[in-house]
């Protein structure tokens, strides 16, 4: 085991691998062209009978690993819907580590406890959700979904008559559940995993960008009688960024009683900013709301949110107790882990809290809306290419991308792309055509990395109609 003096100088030399390597990655390689298999064989396929030096085993994790890493953190990394950690968050998180707090309440780590008070008090106020929202942090979007569909399982059975968390869901009175035709498919999961199943969503069509059709979702709510009814919303269509007309579905969920959900893994953040503020009104008169913070706020995976905007039935859903987790005095602050789903969980929020701080309340708008207008670019100069389409409305900072109108192309020229190295976008389905899905939601991507990646982007384009090597685009 190492000592003192050698920890200190094993996490300086740690530091300086991290910083060595951010330093590169601006013009490094997006995607690495790696035999996996010399990864396998230098991390070592048996485990050793005997320890190692601390020293030994950080080099030897270096070298075998670093060649693999995707350059996620870079600026010309589209796929996604990945943010570039900050340099505080980064460092902070460094700490989160080295501190190595169990932040399940105030007992264990009253730090970390307080940390996600503030942080979490910030948050509210930044996405302009109801003063006085609970709210727990989760390691993502699908953890915030499931958290919040909890809640609000918890609260429309509990308006029935029936105790979920005692009783469970056989012989409970039904749940309907309604979402749009385009939901995230965490959304699914959750109901998975809560219990409900995915046969009990109620699917509601779409518009043309992707968006919930309010007069579906009256149509829908209608067409059987209310009972207990859940009504899933987005904030961001994981394709083309498109939002609900949030304000207009929650009013047709109130009058069939309904909890009403907001999944905004990253339109939420919209909200931060006062050119795309519009996108999401009336999200605050929703009951939950799920966001990612690893996404547009730009702290280290994994990191996401769970708001509510009634904190009781947060906590009767999540919270538990144990007599050697209670002590003798009663808790100055709140305990995070009655919010979330797991127990033994790091102290996430300190990069939180030091993102928020690094960037404050103008650096986040501005981080918005210099996304949102590279999305744009990205549109603009693509367009110009012959041939290439771009097949949504660029709303937020989600762009569609499609080749001779033709899948086989489409593809081709993704796969030239993510070969190329210069940058890397993926691919999706939507509306049954294949696209290319390109998410600008990283805090150093610049214009020249923008025209860069059109120029790859363009130079794939010849290559995949022509047939030549991708290796040297």
């Amino acid at each position: 085991m190492a000592g003192v003096t050698d920890l200190e100088t094993l996490l300086v030399d740690a530091a300086h691998h991290v910083a060595a390597y951010r330093a590169t990655v601006p013009d490094a390689t997006v995607y690495p062209q790696v035999d996996l298999d010399a990864v396998r064989a230098a991390l070592g396929h048996r485990l050793p009978d005997g320890p190692c030096p601390a020293r030994d085993v950080v080099d030897q994790l270096v070298a075998a690993v670093e060649p693999a890493v995707v350059a996620t953190t870079g600026p010309r990394y589209f796929g996604f819907v990945i943010g570039g950690a900050t340099a505080a968050a980064t460092a902070a998180d460094v700490l989160a580590v080295g501190w190595d707090q169990p932040a399940y309440n105030h007992l264990s780590s009253p730090a970390a406890a307080v940390v996600e008070e503030i942080a979490g008090a910030w948050l509210v106020d930044l996405l302009g959700l109801p003063p006085g929202a609970s709210f727990g942090f989760v390691t993502g979007a699908q953890g915030a979904n499931t958290v919040c569909l909890a809640a609000a399982r918890h609260k429309v059975l509990a308006d029935a008559g029936w105790d979920v968390e005692r009783d469970g869901l056989v012989g409970a009175p039904a749940v309907r559940v309604l979402a749009g035709a385009e939901r995230h498919a965490t959304i699914d999961r959750s109901l998975r995993l809560l219990g409900f199943g995915t046969g009990v969503i109620e699917p509601v069509d779409t518009d043309g960008n992707g968006a919930i059709d309010v007069g579906a979702l009256r149509q829908v709510l209608a067409g059987r009688p209310s009972g207990p009814v859940i009504v899933c919303l987005q904030a961001g269509n994981v394709n083309t960024g498109a939002c609900d007309d949030l304000a207009g579905a929650v009013a047709a969920a109130r009058v069939h009683g309904a909890w009403v959900h907001v999944d905004g893994a990253f339109g939420l953040w919209a909200a931060a900013s006062p050119p795309t503020r519009h996108l999401v009104t009336g999200m605050e008169t929703a009951d939950s709301w799920g966001t990612d913070g690893h996404k547009w706020l730009n702290v280290p995976y994994d990191s996401g949110y769970a708001f509510c905007a009634h904190p009781e039935a947060h906590a009767a859903a999540m919270a538990y107790t144990a007599a050697y987790l209670v002590g003798t005095a009663p808790p100055t602050v709140r305990s995070p882990g009655d919010y979330v789903l797991e127990s033994s969980r790091r102290a996430r929020g300190l990069a939180t809290w030091a993102a928020l701080r690094e960037l404050g309340r103008s650096g986040v708008a501005d981080l918005v809306d210099r996304c949102c207008g590279l999305a744009r670019r990205f549109a603009t100069q693509l367009t110009a290419i012959d041939g290439v389409t771009v097949a949504n409305d660029v709303v937020l900072n989600q762009v569609l991308v499609r080749f001779d109108d033709d899948d086989a192309t489409t593809d081709r020229v993704i796969e030239c792309v993510q070969r190329s190295g210069e940058c890397w976008m993926g691919s999706t389905t939507w509306h049954g055509r294949r696209l290319m899905r390109i998410s600008v939601s990283n805090w150093s991507t610049t214009e020249a990395d923008v025209d860069r990646s059109v120029r790859a982007i363009a130079a794939a384009v010849r290559a995949a109609r022509s047939g030549e090597s991708v290796r040297h685009l």
